[in-house]
């Protein structure tokens, strides 16, 4: 091995935090260690068994740490898919709602005096039909449904 290369640790390999990896790599030097003392004791006879015991539990240890890892990012996937199914929380509330219409109506009394004193019956028509675009902007603003789109904002999306 090249001067001043290292082997990959567990940590670098598997994605594990740094508590398991320093766990993990205390117990594969002691493995490692091992596997040398018994190789020195029992001589180049049983070299590719000790060296396959090894590899063995180095592909069992990496191999718990992917399915940690798989496991880990298929839940964040359905927490994901999860969140998508549902509609997300409308950010006005029923108060909001019933507010904007207590408010147009409060508005609406003052501006029918004004629209029919200063244009009469066509005052009063035009005053009230501007308040109804106001509601009728509102509400599909807060409610796309009313407008004929679904969730996805797709026109022929059904739900």
């Amino acid at each position: 091995m090249p001067e001043g290369s290292r082997l990959p640790s567990v940590r670098g390999m598997t994605g594990m935090d740094a508590r398991e990896a320093q766990l993990g790599d205390a117990e594969l030097k002691k493995e490692l260690a091992a596997t040398l003392h018994a190789r020195r004791e029992l001589g180049e006879d049983y070299e590719s068994a000790l060296v396959e015991s090894f590899l063995e539990k180095v592909d069992q240890r990496i191999d718990g740490a992917v399915d940690r890892r798989v496991r880990r990012q298929v839940a964040e996937q359905q927490m994901v898919v999860a969140r998508g199914a549902r509609s997300p929380r409308s950010t006005d509330s029923w108060g909001e709602r019933y507010g904007f219409g207590v408010v147009s109506l409060v508005v609406a009394i003052p501006l029918s005096g004004i629209g029919g004193g200063v244009a009469g019956l066509r005052g009063l028509f035009v005053t009230w039909a501007g308040i109804v675009a106001v509601n009728l902007a509102w509400a599909l603003r807060t409610s796309p449904r009313l407008g004929g789109r679904g969730r996805s904002g797709d026109p022929d999306s059904r739900e």
